[in-house]
């Protein structure tokens, strides 16, 4: 094998060990050793197969730390996530590019279960994840029960 360069999210680190996982491929890689990082960490790194057998991985170099903000907001979601709620059933899901960087979703879910929802995406990893291939710093998610729409804001720095 061969070294591997991308971005990568922490899904769990001790003193002595971490995995990452690609979140481009989402390829697990198991470090043999702890360099540092911390769990639910995005990292811009290079990464290289522990010899003589492979199965383990090790930092090579890192170009980018950082971590990402989850955030159960307060706010309503927005009118234009209200907007697309209205043309989509439940059960469905829209995504947007928002002006500039970043994406937004929005989930239609039955009426009354949209905080439930909400808190969902929040305990997600691949909320996480998303936000890292997104290059999002902030994951702001708003909700309303009545309406049953989730507003998943991806923003950038």
């Amino acid at each position: 094998m061969s070294e591997k360069t991308g971005t990568f999210l922490v899904t769990h680190a001790d003193e002595e060990s971490a995995v990452l996982r690609n979140v481009e491929d989402s390829q697990v890689h198991t470090l043999s050793s702890n360099p540092g990082i911390e769990e639910e960490e995005v990292l811009s790194a290079t990464i290289a197969p522990d010899p003589p057998l492979e199965v383990t991985w090790k930092v090579i170099d890192v170009g980018e730390r950082r971590t990402v903000e989850l955030v159960d907001s307060d706010l309503s979601p927005t009118a234009q996530a209200m907007e697309i709620a209205k043309r989509q059933d439940v059960g469905e899901l829209a995504r947007e590019e928002r002006a500039g960087t970043g994406e937004i979703h929005v989930l239609t879910v039955p009426e009354g279960t949209a905080d439930e929802a909400a808190a969902d995406v929040l305990d997600d990893e691949a909320t996480l994840a998303r936000a890292a291939r997104l290059d999002a710093v902030r994951v702001e998610v708003r909700s309303d029960d009545d309406a049953g729409v989730v507003n998943v804001r991806y923003l950038p720095d």
